[in-house]
């Protein structure tokens, strides 16, 4: 075990991007974006492997000069040049040269996941509090998401037979995400000394978790390190982490039942009569999928956020609004159910989501396994139930079920690769506890008592095993706080920094 996390960490250390192409370009806001495209090894253990090609999108402050004189297309280069005081008046003009303003920090965002893509920057809640610190920020499209070589079944079929596209998804895993960041880091950093080359990290959900996969085996590289509901479990497999989120689902369903009593019978309603039609009648909006009962409980993913309870009452009503009126689900009532479920749009999100908790073991359908369990409580009723039963039907949460390569139009594309991906049993470590517990990174991490995705019990003891780590603790925030509550969830992040405990 020791000499496969050695290889590990050195393996961080061997590769600089290729910088393909930047450009620089002003948006609303006072923001000054440049886009960046980088080449990586799609496998960093055979360099020689076809290369990856990265996307990111740095974003710093735009400082106008206090002049009717229009400001200077930003150049695209990595030191900032202060522009001469009193632009357009010779006279005032000093002879001395201007002295080039530090570098300023960077810190990289790394996106909840896995596998989706960053928004661009302008579009971030906390993109403005970010920069008013002096931060320039690194918005980067993780390997196979958005901007950087985007897999999809279609994608992914060029790889070739069905054995060499499942070793081709293995290495998209949070390991490699921190080798493509180290080695686009040496890129953009590499010319300043060692001190200076170091850049934060900013980690939501999945994004926290690459983050402590980077504490493991790059620390050299980090400044310090701010989490937002991503502190992972140190698990070998994922089904500890189901049996405690399949708790938190229950929990979120009785509160969503308590706040509107009134759908237990139109979700019973409207699975029933999709149990009669949804297979073999009401189609997807690819015409190739079917939305069946078991894809419209999954809307239960939306109870993990801000608004989620809301959300999902909105669509019900909906839903039985069609059955009322036509006897049937409308198109735009489709789209809208499907517009709340990512899994056919989001390869990675559905074939890797079980394998970020694995170490040496196979997933083998985890969440799949863990949910016959509480059978009772996420029983779906047959349209041939006639009774009057008023038990109300639970939704599911964020887990990956393989009858989703069925009912997905998307997914059956890839169903043979996700099958093996679910045997597949040598999955590297992706956590050093022994490097963790000596780190000397800064942590800040804010931790959501009531997280439905990210189990809390299980990330304070993460928390208690990366030395040095502060928490910001709370039971009125939920997953995407950074979005739904930026403002309070950062400013108490950074308090943690900023300010001392006594």
């Amino acid at each position: 075990m020791i000499r496969v996390l050695r290889e590990a960490r050195r393996n961080m250390s061997t590769t600089t991007a290729k910088i393909l192409s930047q450009r620089t370009h002003n948006v609303p806001g006072r923001i000054t974006v440049t886009e960046y495209s980088f080449e990586v090894p799609h496998n960093y253990n055979n360099p020689a492997s076809r290369p990856l090609k990265l996307f990111a999108r740095a974003a710093r402050r735009r400082d106008q000069p206090n002049s009717s004189t229009p400001a200077p297309t930003p150049v695209p280069q990595f030191t900032l040049i202060s522009p001469p005081e009193n632009p357009g008046s010779s006279s005032t003009k000093s002879s001395k040269p201007t002295a080039p303003k530090p570098e300023l920090p960077w810190l990289v965002y790394l996106q909840g996941g896995p596998g989706f893509e960053c928004s661009a920057p302008q579009s971030f809640y906390w993109m403005q509090t970010v920069l008013e610190r002096g931060y320039q920020v690194l918005c980067l499209d993780q390997r196979g998401t958005g901007l950087s070589s985007p897999l999809t079944p279609s994608t992914l079929g060029l790889r070739g037979d069905d054995d060499l596209q499942a070793q081709y998804l293995k290495q998209f895993r949070a390991d490699n995400i921190v080798r493509d960041c180290e080695a686009i880091r040496r890129a953009l950093l590499g010319h300043l000394p060692a001190e200076q080359a170091k850049w934060s990290v900013m980690g939501q959900s999945f994004g926290g978790f690459c983050a402590v996969t980077y504490l493991s085996f790059a620390p050299e590289g980090l400044r310090e390190v701010f989490i937002f509901g991503g502190l992972p479990p140190l698990v070998d497999g994922p089904d500890e982490v189901y049996r405690r989120q399949y708790l938190k689902v229950i929990s979120r369903n009785e509160a969503y039942y308590r706040k509107f009593p009134e759908d237990v019978a139109r979700v019973r309603n409207i699975v029933r009569w999709l149990q009669k039609n949804g297979d073999t009648t009401v189609r997807d909006t690819t015409g190739v999928g079917h939305m069946t009962a078991r894809r419209f409980l999954q809307l239960g993913l939306e109870f993990g956020f801000h608004g989620g309870l809301d959300n999902i009452h909105d669509i019900v009503l909906k839903c039985q609004s069609d059955l009322d009126f036509v006897g049937h689900l409308t198109r735009p009532t489709v789209a809208k159910i499907e517009s709340s479920q990512p899994f056919d749009y989001h390869l990675i999100y559905s074939i890797l989501h079980e394998p970020i908790y694995c170490h040496g073991s196979a997933s083998n359908w985890s969440a799949h396994r863990i949910q016959a369990e509480y059978g009772e409580q996420f029983q779906i009723p047959r349209y041939e139930d006639r009774s009057a039963s008023t038990k109300p039907v639970f939704f599911t949460g964020e887990m990956i079920y393989p009858w989703m390569f069925d009912d997905y139009s998307e997914l059956a594309r890839v169903k043979k690769q996700a099958e093996a991906l679910a045997d597949t049993e040598d999955w590297p470590a992706l956590y050093d506890t022994a490097q963790l517990a000596k780190n000397t990174v800064p942590v800040y991490a804010a931790v959501y008592m009531e997280d439905m995705y990210v189990d809390f019990a299980l990330s304070m003891e993460t928390a208690s095993k990366i030395k040095g780590t502060k928490t910001f603790v709370t039971n009125a925030m939920y997953h995407d706080a950074v979005r739904s509550r930026m403002e309070d969830v950062t400013k108490a992040v950074f308090a943690l920094r900023d300010d001392d405990i006594d």
